[in-house]
């Protein structure tokens, strides 16, 4: 009996001693298999915080343009159209404001961009530019609509390459070929005058070459240019009446105010050659044009491989439009009696 009973409390004894080592083993390997899942989600969900596209990142995107005009209003554009379709219009967060023409209000404009830690700022023109290097030396920086980077940016014997925070796309058109235009619409004419925005250096920049241009092609120069939109009128008016034909380049207070060199011009029978389409709808004769619209996509390019690493913005040099198209105002030239010479094309009505 005893051994009976002896037998029974030992096979008792193992019973409860295998119940505990199956408890022990289960709990073993279910805690490794937690903490790996543990592990393999918190980057996961840290992800999830800031990523939008399969590469794990989402981009903030700061566009800081000066005017509301047709070519600056192209560019900009252009530029969301490609950075949407690159990166994926669900990764981005573009936020653009518009300096409505004012120098001061560009530079708290890029001033908040680098406030808010945005990834990379488009400045549209000049002024643009020039407040957006002056606000941070570090965020990517990409030019659109830009005529010359080395005068924008106080570069001496540019190369092509700013090798910095900056990069960008170029609206400049050949301004040897804008010259020859006016000898090709006006062989007959002798003065010629050039009328531009003190302020805007790109603008001094053209007027000054393409005045090289016409005196070698024997025209008489002067330059007329006007401090803002105060003095404007009055410097037009001066042009105009001292003037066979005039020239303006591709400026932006210009193209702003584009009705009002027309109403000054049109009437005393002065032609306009310009140095864009945008300014050639408004008061212009002819131009050779490029598509803002095309260098603000090449810009959004740009942005979306350096935002990608697949670029670096202090080697990308400085793009340039792909091709120049001869432009007429069709309802100018009726109005002053002129006719176009072959190979150029109507400005489309807006």
């Amino acid at each position: 009996m005893k051994k009976k009973l002896l037998a029974l409390i030992l096979a008792g004894a193992l019973v409860l001693s295998l119940a505990a080592c199956g408890g022990n083993d289960g709990g073993s390997a279910q805690n490794p298999d937690a903490s790996q899942s543990q592990d393999t989600q918190e980057p996961s969900g840290g992800d999830n915080t800031s990523d939008g596209d399969a590469s794990g990142e989402t981009y903030k995107i700061g566009v800081c343009q000066l005017a509301p005009h047709p070519a600056l209003d192209a560019a900009t554009e252009g530029f969301q159209d490609a950075v949407k379709e690159l990166l994926g219009e669900e990764n981005v967060e573009i936020e653009i404001n518009n300096a409505a023409g004012d120098s001061a209000t560009c530079a708290t404009i890029a001033n908040n961009f680098v406030s808010s830690g945005v990834d990379l700022i488009l400045a549209n023109a000049t002024a643009s530019l020039q407040a957006a290097a002056a606000a941070t030396a570090d965020i990517p920086i990409l030019g659109t609509s830009i005529t010359e980077y080395g005068v924008a940016l106080g570069i001496d014997n540019f190369s092509g390459t700013v090798g910095n925070n900056i990069s960008g796309t170029s609206d400049l058109a050949p301004l040897d070929q804008q010259a020859a235009m006016v000898k090709e619409w006006f062989p007959d004419a002798k003065n010629v005058g050039l009328v531009y925005c003190s302020g805007e250096p790109n603008s001094k920049y053209q007027v000054d070459n393409v005045q090289t241009e016409l005196e070698t092609l024997g025209y008489t120069c002067t330059q007329y240019p006007f401090s803002d939109t105060n003095d404007m009128a009055s410097v037009v008016q001066n042009a105009a009446s001292s003037s066979d034909v005039l020239y303006v380049p591709t400026d932006n207070t210009c193209a702003d105010n584009t009705g009002v060199i027309d109403n000054i011009c049109r009437p005393a029978g002065i032609p306009i050659i310009v140095g864009e389409e945008g300014i050639c709808s408004g008061c212009g004769v002819a131009t050779l044009s490029i598509s803002y619209y095309d260098i603000g996509y090449k810009a959004g390019e740009m942005a979306a491989d350096i935002l990608t690493g697949k670029a670096d913005i202090s080697t990308m040099a400085i793009e340039y439009a792909p091709q120049f198209t001869k432009k007429y105002n069709e309802t100018i030239c009726a109005d002053l009696g002129l006719t176009a010479p072959d190979g150029y094309e109507v400005i489309a009505a807006e």
